[in-house]
């Protein structure tokens, strides 16, 4: 497939990245020279130096010929012009334009009411408050994702050195009387991704993946020794940016009492503004002694959702030792998720990794129903439905022979039931099939999932 990318900052370069892998040709657009030279360096793509907003640059990044344009500069107007000329000057069947404004639901409906054809509007702060919100109640679990219209679901939690599950192997927990529909489906050590088979050990500090039936997630988080609060009471937030606006609006409407410290007092006047029931506090909310004052220990959450992931690392950190249940920190750099998981901060949220993850399910052939990337991108859950033609419809999984680094993790049938595979498990077609992998893995085992059945496994 031939796409444009406009904009050359990190969500454009990571998804030129993995579009490059599987065998696309990508052309990016990029005013400026420096960042230019860089992707120059490290991408097996066409740079452009220009404008986005200017036609004739797009033609010659070959815009009338591109099959998708993905438009992901810094300027939101930069981004929707683009996909305007691309209606206009190209046969592009796919069209993605991230938009950060609050106004985003506005130019939604003017885009739909004059007849602009933008098939995905990305909002990144939107995508973060949907991932952040299942998890604030849960200390202990990182992340919750949902597959299958929300039949399945896949948690993360840190090993803590005192956690029962230390030094036992996968057949060992399942024999403590693990619920039957659960399974381990990736392991996280240190720089190590893992897809572990029955004999792996889960060793302290390891970070696991639990994929469950949505029924029995309760179940499979107490027999892991988690404990959901049973309410979400009081909430501090830092940062009175758009992301803290929207975390504070949420929490309102469920009752929460929310704090939202910004340094900023004219921020915080606009903020007092929209917030209706939110104490709006002008102060610096990583000071140890004011958070004491303002009765941090014991709260429900503490979110550091700043646009600085240096200081949402230091205050996350600082919370955590203050004793609040549950610390939420916001990361863009990629190479900082290793690290919060090292300084014990459980639970990161990636607006950047996020938006990549969005456009991936765009971009990816056949009927792929989502993409979820972890940690640096090593690893990914892609949830696919199963054509008639393919390979491994009607095979038992014991017969088919996956590459090394990828499990089924979960089958969710057409007539509605959800199974946690075993050997024995077979894949019907229209079955949502959610596989896990490894990052280098992903192209040809999706590609083998949707190939037709007298085609030979790439592996």
């Amino acid at each position: 497939m031939r796409i444009l990318i406009t904009g050359g900052g990190e969500v454009a370069s990571q998804t030129a990245a993995r579009l490059i892998r599987e065998g696309n040709e990508v052309i990016i657009v990029e005013q400026d020279a420096a960042r230019c030279a860089r992707l120059e360096e490290t991408l097996d793509a066409k740079i452009v130096q220009g404008s986005a907003a200017s036609v004739v640059t797009l033609h010659e990044a070959g815009i009338r010929d591109a099959e998708m344009v993905i438009a992901v500069t810094n300027a939101d107007e930069v981004n929707l012009l683009t996909c305007l000329i691309a209606e206009a000057e190209s046969g592009a069947k796919v069209k993605v334009a991230r938009v950060r404004t609050h106004e985003v639901d506005h130019w939604r409906r003017i885009c739909k009411q004059v007849g602009v054809r933008i098939d995905l509007i990305i909002h990144p702060e939107s995508l973060a408050v949907e991932r952040m919100q299942p998890v604030l109640p849960i200390p202990g679990v990182s992340d919750i994702i949902e597959f299958a219209a929300g039949r399945v679901k896949l948690f993360g939690m840190n090993i803590e050195p005192d956690h029962w599950t230390v030094g036992k192997t996968l057949i060992e927990i399942a024999d403590c009387g693990a619920p039957p529909n659960s399974l381990v489906a990736m392991i996280f050590r240190g720089s190590e991704v893992i897809i572990p088979r029955g004999s792996e050990k889960i060793l302290a500090g390891d970070h696991i993946y639990v994929v469950t039936r949505s029924e029995e997630f309760d179940d499979v988080l107490r027999f892991l020794g988690i404990r959901r609060q049973e309410r979400l009471e009081r909430v501090f937030i830092l940062g009175g940016k758009q992301i803290g606006i929207a975390v504070a609006q949420a929490l309102e409407k469920q009752g929460v009492s929310v704090k939202l410290f910004e340094r900023d007092a004219g921020r915080c006047r606009k903020i007092a503004e929209i917030l209706e029931e939110t104490i709006v506090v002008n102060a610096d909310g990583t000071d140890a002694n004011l958070l004491l004052a303002e009765n941090i220990r014991g709260i429900n959450a503490y979110l550091a959702l700043t646009h600085d992931d240096e200081e949402n690392l230091i205050a996350a950190v600082l919370a955590r030792r203050l004793e609040a249940r549950k610390v939420v920190a916001l990361i863009n750099r990629l190479s900082y998720l290793a690290m919060a998981q090292r300084l014990g901060i459980n639970t990161t949220i990636s607006p950047r990794l996020a938006t990549v993850d969005r456009i991936l399910q765009f971009v990816r052939k056949g009927h792929v129903v989502s993409v979820t990337s972890f940690g640096e991108e090593e690893a990914e859950a892609i949830e696919l439905v199963a054509s008639p033609n393919s390979p491994f419809v009607g095979k038992k999984l014991k017969e088919i022979k996956f590459p090394p680094g990828a499990i089924v993790g979960a089958v969710a049938r057409t007539r509605g039931d959800v199974i946690i595979p075993r050997g024995h498990s077979t894949i019907e077609p229209g079955d949502r099939v959610i596989l896990f992998a490894l990052e280098h893995v992903v192209p040809k085992l999706e590609s083998a999932f949707l190939a037709e059945k007298r085609k030979k496994l790439p592996w």
